[in-house]
């Protein structure tokens, strides 16, 4: 059986020289998704637990839900990048 693996040919990576730019993207991506996912996670979560678990009712469960997108919009808002 032949070796597709030449084990003496010269490797197209080279540490260092490859473009990252396509990875740095998706991972920019995946970031925010996972970070404004989450935040939408906390504000529905607090929506229905303050709905269906207290006697505090919709509009108490809406003014909770609203607090909490505020302040984790505030939180996770992209900060300003300090001059290098």
């Amino acid at each position: 059986m032949a070796d597709h693996h030449d084990h003496d040919s010269h490797s197209d990576y080279v540490r260092g020289e490859m473009d990252i730019h396509q990875h740095r993207g998706t991972y920019g991506l995946f970031a925010a998704l996972t970070k404004w996912g989450s935040l939408n996670l906390a504000v529905f979560l607090t929506f229905i637990i303050i709905l269906t678990c207290t006697k505090l009712g919709l509009i108490a469960a809406g003014v909770s839900a609203v607090v909490v997108a505020v302040v984790g919009w505030f939180l996770l808002k992209k900060k300003a990048d300090p001059a290098h």
